[in-house]
C-alpha cells in the first residue's frame, strides 16, 4: 500500500511517497512540482502526514541550513546499474559537485556508457536524498536535473558548492 504527503519547501511543494512500516515509511519517491517524469497521486494511495513526520523533519533541517546528509528509510528500486549509479550519488559530499565523467571514473562507467550514467541519475525516484543535483558538467554548467536547472542551482548554492549570483 502506498501512502503519500506533500511539504511545502523552498523549492515548491514536495510530494513524498513511501510504504508504511511499524515506525513510519520507507520512503520510494521524492518529487518536485513541474519535475520530469514525477509521479502524480493515483487513487488508492492514502494520505498519511504522520507517517512522514521523520522525513519531514530531516527535510526542513536542511533547508534551515542544519542537516548535511539524510538518515532516511527508502526502498531500493531500479535496475542494478541505476542502484550503482544511485550508490555513488549518496557518496558525494554536502557543499561539493562532482562531474559526470568523474563519477563514471569513480564507479568504473566506461566513456562510451556515460550517456547511461546521465539517464540513471535523471531516474532517481529521490531527489535530495540521493543528491543527483550535485552532478554538473565537466565546463561546470548545470545540466540535467529532472527538478529544473533553476531548482539545481538553488540547491548547490544553498550547500555552499556554488557561489550566489552578484546582482
Amino acid at each position: 500500500m502506498t501512502v503519500c504527503t506533500t511539504i511545502t519547501s523552498p523549492l515548491g511543494e514536495l510530494l513524498l511517497l513511501g510504504e508504511p512500516t511499524p515506525d513510519g515509511v520507507t520512503l520510494t519517491s521524492l518529487s518536485m512540482p513541474g519535475q520530469k517524469n514525477a509521479p502524480a497521486v493515483r487513487s488508492g494511495w492514502n494520505s498519511d502526514p504522520d507517517r512522514f513526520l521523520d522525513v519531514a523533519r530531516q527535510l526542513a533541517a536542511y533547508f534551515d541550513g542544519e542537516l548535511t546528509q539524510f538518515d532516511i528509510e527508502f526502498t531500493p528500486s531500479g535496475t542494478d546499474f541505476q542502484q550503482r549509479v544511485w550508490h555513488a550519488l549518496e557518496e558525494i559530499p554536502y557543499g561539493t559537485s562532482t562531474t559526470y565523467g568523474e563519477l563514471a571514473g569513480r564507479i568504473g562507467v566506461e566513456r562510451g556508457r556515460v550517456q547511461a550514467l546521465g539517464a540513471a541519475i535523471g531516474a532517481n525516484p529521490l531527489l535530495l536524498v540521493r543528491p543527483c543535483h550535485r552532478v554538473i558538467g565537466a565546463d561546470g554548467s548545470m545540466r540535467g536535473y529532472a527538478g529544473g536547472v533553476e531548482r539545481k542551482v538553488w540547491l548547490l548554492t544553498h550547500e555552499g558548492a556554488l557561489q550566489p549570483a552578484l546582482m
